[in-house]
């Protein structure tokens, strides 16, 4: 079974589906469910899956939900994943379909990347113009930064209990027009690690700190001397970033206290720049602390690693794209600073990782004011069904 081009999913297919993916969507918003708590979420999402006619599994690696749909004799599988989690922020947007829960929206877009896989998946049920097998994986805790729901759901068995030839997913992108498509080969986004310092040094009375050994003095140190970590160290055509984001040390005026500890996040795009980061930090602080007579504990924390996309499966997603879209709604991505724990999907299959647009003025990921684009999840839903659709229809 082999389409023609004008077969595939369009646009104009999904525009009846506008209202209905907008409900979608908007519902979910208003009831945003943290890492590792998604049970409302994931029996939402279930149950629409299983009324289209889904071979559903529930609970694949905590509240993570993976649907089966099989067609026609061809023996290709396509992996298409969501997530599906929010954050621990106070939502500011004033929108009608505002967060219910107290402390928790959807500040990422997951409620946009969600329902538009949903979209694509009651298309993909309706029509079955595609040649093999389609797997929707929805996905939880994406936020978690350890322990997350990629890892979860591939220690679960995810790739053995459900066969995948190559798998892919999107997040939204701030700052550009919404329904643009961008894909990058090769490093996309950043490995994010987490460090924290601890410095001990002795405490004493302000007024006489000759006695004392000032950790606040070296954490001071310690901050000025990491900028050179980047500038003087990793090679000026890698990219890494070192920040420092928290210091804590003291609770009163006239006294000088025992510790103070730092935290950082810590970015890489290349492993070995990755692992030369982790040596200078540790060295640094070490010669740092010593020199002023303290010590210091560095617990360096390993993060998501480097999205890492295919040549061949972004190549064919943005040629895709630009059959979708036209060619001048598709771009490259430049390289993101942010982390993605589908990451841990792309160690396992090769893939590609898109972002789409969620309009110019649109508020920063993570920000209390922060809203999913609803103009975006018909351009997301029919990127996902004809991806499907083409990807099954192609010779192997």
């Amino acid at each position: 079974m082999r389409l023609q081009d004008n077969d595939y999913a369009g646009l104009s297919d999904f525009e009846a589906m506008e209202a209905e993916l907008r409900e979608i969507r908007r519902h979910l918003h208003a009831h945003p469910e943290l890492s590792f708590e998604e049970v409302e979420t994931a029996r939402y999402v279930a149950d629409k899956l299983e009324s289209w006619g889904y071979e559903v599994t529930r609970n694949v690696g905590g509240h993570g939900v993976v649907a089966v749909m099989v067609n026609g004799t061809g023996i290709k599988s396509i992996g298409i994943r969501a997530d599906m989690d929010a954050l621990p922020i106070s939502e500011e947007t004033g929108a009608s379909y505002a967060s219910t829960s107290s402390g928790k929206m959807h500040a990422c877009g997951h409620d946009g990347h969600t329902a538009i896989l949903l979209g694509a998946a009651q298309y993909l049920a309706r029509t079955k113009r595609f040649n093999g097998t389609v797997t929707l994986i929805f996905q939880p805790a994406e936020e978690a930064g350890k322990g997350s729901g990629a890892q979860q759901m591939i220690a679960d068995g995810l790739f053995d209990r459900f066969p995948i030839d190559a798998i892919f997913g999107l997040h939204n992108h701030p700052g550009m027009p919404a329904g643009a498509l961008l894909s990058r080969p090769g490093p996309m986004m950043a490995a994010g690690d987490t460090v924290r310092i601890i410095i001990k040094g002795k405490g004493g009375h302000a007024s006489r700190p000759h006695l004392t050994v000032d950790p606040i003095l070296v954490a001071c140190n310690l901050v000025m001397t990491l900028q050179s970590v980047v500038s003087r160290n990793v090679d000026p055509t890698q990219t890494a970033v070192v920040t420092v984001s928290t210091i804590h040390a003291g609770e009163a005026s006239n006294v000088i206290a025992n510790t103070a500890e730092i935290q950082m996040s810590v970015r890489s795009f290349d492993p070995s720049v990755r692992e030369l980061l982790e040596q200078r930090i540790r060295r640094l602080t070490a010669s740092v602390a010593e020199g002023h007579g303290a010590t210091a504990e560095v617990n360096y924390e390993h993060g998501y690693p480097v999205v890492v996309n295919s040549e061949r499966e972004t190549a064919f997603a943005r040629e895709v794209a630009e059959e979708l879209t036209g060619a001048e709604n598709v771009s490259t991505c430049p390289l993101l600073p942010g982390s993605e724990d589908f990451a841990y999907f792309l160690q396992h299959r090769p893939g590609s990782f898109l972002r789409l647009g969620n309009g110019e003025n649109s508020q920063i990921l993570h920000s209390s004011k922060y809203d999913f684009n609803d103009e975006s999840l018909i351009t997301g839903a029919a990127m996902w069904a004809r991806l499907a659709e083409r990807y099954l229809d192609r010779e192997v």
